[in-house]
């Protein structure tokens, strides 16, 4: 027998992984996954870049190099986050990481014993709940509605709850909602946190994907006392193949998460920090996001409009102004997982909505993904997922 430690009892398996084993087949059209398009990753900027780097610094490249990451790098990324953010920063406070999801683990084994407590979205991103999870907390989920995470709620679980560690939100185009917070819940939350003095991961994957509205700050810019780990990531704006994300935070927080990572993996890894590093030395990122918010514009305006038509009235959805998805809630009695296997009978995959509860409950929901698809197959996928729930219907 196996005695594996107590923590990983209640580890399970991904809904997303376990999905996008299946989807991999060419013939089924894929919602389930957050997969930026593939078509739109620069390659031959990428090759140029990578090829510069062994030519000028081969060497250096292919060795070990400091925990916290390319110094370079951290202060092209502290430039951006001043100049899209407004958040006032230098490299001495971008700790890099291997994609926001090292991240995540990183904040969890920082902060949390069993039986702490993390205040999350209701639903919220379910890499973030795995990542937690090991650690075993206990999840309280904050209630949401149109506009994301409701403050009085929050401010009432506070108050009444002991031993809260910490709070994990996503403000702009949340997965798997799509909703953004608009700028007096931002400035509510920062007043709240303030009084409580407890420490909030601000997960912000998908920023620059906006497509409608105006930018709302960053709540890492309106941070008075260094409470926000502010997370980002190249994944979405760039290549997700280089796993490259960032940590945004304290001096304090810094040291604690090089000596987390120091006896984790040493480093994140060397050539990747300096090839990205380079590709945003030579190359225009911003001009490349606009030719990703364009099509990702397009195709979630594509989503919609087939919803619109092929979903039955029963069914409804977010219309995000942003990011990758849109969030569809059922009625009560249908159970979106085993719509799922349904679904892919018709060769169409969603991601039931279930897993981003971190308590269980709410079976009726789906998050459904549009930037990795071509149009015809958005509006086949669509109009084939409308028949299943159609055939669901009571």
């Amino acid at each position: 027998m196996v005695n594996y430690a107590e923590r990983m009892q209640g580890v399970k398996p991904s809904d997303v992984r376990e999905i996008l084993k299946l989807t991999a087949r060419p013939e089924i059209i894929s919602f389930a996954g957050g997969l930026p398009a593939p078509e739109l990753f620069p390659v031959d900027d990428i090759r140029v870049a990578s090829d510069l780097v062994l030519k000028e610094a081969g060497p250096v490249a292919l060795q070990y190099a400091t925990t916290e990451g390319n110094p370079k790098l951290r202060e092209q990324i502290a430039e951006r986050l001043d100049k899209k953010n407004n958040i006032k920063t230098d490299k001495e406070h971008i700790f890099m990481t291997a994609g926001s999801q090292q991240g995540l683990d990183y904040c969890g084994k920082l902060f949390l014993d069993p039986g702490d407590v993390v205040l999350v979205e209701s639903p919220s991103y379910l890499g973030a709940i795995n990542a937690f999870q090991v650690y075993q907390p206990r999840f309280v989920e904050v209630p949401t509605d149109g506009d994301g995470m409701i403050m009085e709620e929050l401010e009432k679980i506070l108050a009444t709850t002991e031993n809260v560690k910490l709070i994990y939100v996503i403000p702009d185009f949340q997965n798997p909602s799509g909703r953004t917070w608009p700028l007096e819940r931002r400035k509510k939350f920062m007043e709240i946190i303030n009084k409580y003095e407890v420490y909030a991961i601000e997960d912000n994957p998908y920023g620059d994907l906006r497509y409608a509205g105006e930018y709302l700050p960053a709540l890492k810019s309106l941070d008075t006392k260094e409470l926000i780990i502010y997370m980002g990531t190249f994944s979405k704006v760039l290549a997700p193949g280089y796993r490259l994300g960032w940590l945004c935070c304290s001096e304090a927080l810094m040291w604690q998460f090089n000596m987390i990572a120091s006896a984790a993996v040493l480093q994140t890894a060397t050539i990747n920090m300096m090839v990205v590093s380079k590709y945003l030395e030579l190359f225009d990122l911003d001009a490349h996001v606009e030719k990703i918010r364009a099509c990702y514009k397009h195709r979630c305006e594509l989503m919609l409009q087939s919803m619109d038509e092929y979903f039955p009235e029963e069914v409804k959805f977010t219309r995000p102004q942003g990011g990758l998805f849109t969030w569809a809630e059922l009625p009560s009695y249908i159970d979106t997982k085993v719509m799922a296997l349904q679904a892919l009978e018709k060769q169409v995959a969603y991601v039931p909505g279930i897993g981003f509860f971190p308590n269980g409950g709410n079976h009726s929901c789906m998050r459904l993904n549009y930037s990795c698809m071509p149009d015809e197959r958005i509006v086949e996928g669509i109009k084939r997922l409308g028949g299943v729930i159609k055939a669901n219907l009571k």
